[in-house]
């Protein structure tokens, strides 16, 4: 319902799914994106009527107080996370068909590029100010003087900060294997897990191949990467040799095909790939299960 010129309750709503999608790019948490809607929303029911009437535009005002509250985030991150027990991984979300029931359709993550993981792991080298312009202007393509009016900055300054953020990822991007590829070796890797052939998974391992593992200290979980194929390939078959009745499904993780662990039904493990030239370049395994809320049906 509208009254006079005051907003309606449906188009300031329709504004969340896009607010997860902002946030979730700009953290790499979808709990912190919720936290983030919810924050803003109640900042604009603390507006009396007539203040909400006089905003011209409540979707970009929307838009502006959940860029200054992730900045505000990303600021404060890095401290949390030096305390955080082991490597922290950006949380991985399904493919939109493999949400849980429970999940509300307004907080399910879009997915394209600007989320597989290795881009948002990326991000996660920018300071919060390049983070937060890059994003809002190559992503979701607001100009520079709306970003400007966000980080606080010129959009001269803006703009500086995006260019910067683009010569971070040029530096640290390899090109990614064509989907169908991605996959082969993806459903490849798993065949050769789940028979501890080890000889086939130092074939498909790049030889400087880095895996991550994030238990956040709540399940067991390397503290620290492993590198090289051999280390990594063996470190596999260990996993594979304490598995118990642990099941391995080809699913999609931040939109490229990866694989999902499940125990009793119970996901217990989301791997994304980062693969190039036939091999695996990257490999994130996140354990915590904090992070895997949208894989669990409780």
């Amino acid at each position: 319902m509208t009254t006079g010129s005051e907003p309606g309750l449906s188009a300031i709503m329709s504004e969340r799914r896009q607010l997860i999608n902002l946030a979730y790019r700009l953290l790499g948490s979808l709990a912190d994106a919720e936290d983030v809607v919810q924050e803003t929303y109640a900042r604009w029911y603390a507006m009396t009527p007539e203040q909400q009437a006089a905003i011209e535009s409540p979707g970009a005002w929307l838009t502006k107080v959940a860029g200054r509250i992730c900045l505000d985030l990303l600021g404060s991150a890095r401290a949390r996370r030096e305390r955080y027990v082991g490597e922290w991984i950006p949380e991985p979300v399904p493919d939109r068909r493999e949400w849980v029931d429970s999940a509300d359709p307004a907080d399910r993550v879009t997915l394209d590029e600007s989320v597989n993981m290795a881009f948002l792991v990326v991000l996660e080298s920018m300071t919060p100010a390049e983070r937060v312009a890059f994003i809002l202007h190559d992503v979701f393509r607001y100009s520079f003087a709306e970003v400007a009016e966000i980080v606080g900055r010129t959009p001269a300054a803006c703009r500086q900060l995006a260019t910067s953020a683009r010569r971070r990822l040029r530096t640290s991007d390899a090109p990614s294997a064509p989907a169908a590829q991605h996959a082969d070796v993806v459903r490849d890797f798993k065949e050769a897990w789940k028979t501890k052939d080890i000889a086939a998974l130092i074939g498909l391992l790049d030889p400087n191949v880095v895996a991550t593992g994030d238990g956040g200290g709540l399940v067991n979980a390397r503290l620290h990467p492993l590198t090289g194929g051999e280390t990594v390939a063996r470190w596999f078959i260990e996993i594979a040799d304490r598995a118990f009745a642990m099941t391995f499904l080809e699913r999609t993780v931040n939109g490229q095909p990866g694989l999902v662990a499940q125990q009793d039904g119970v996901t217990v493990m989301v791997m994304a790939f980062d693969v190039a030239d036939a091999r695996i370049k990257n490999i994130w395994a996140v354990l915590n299960p904090e992070k895997l809320r949208p894989w669990t049906i409780t």
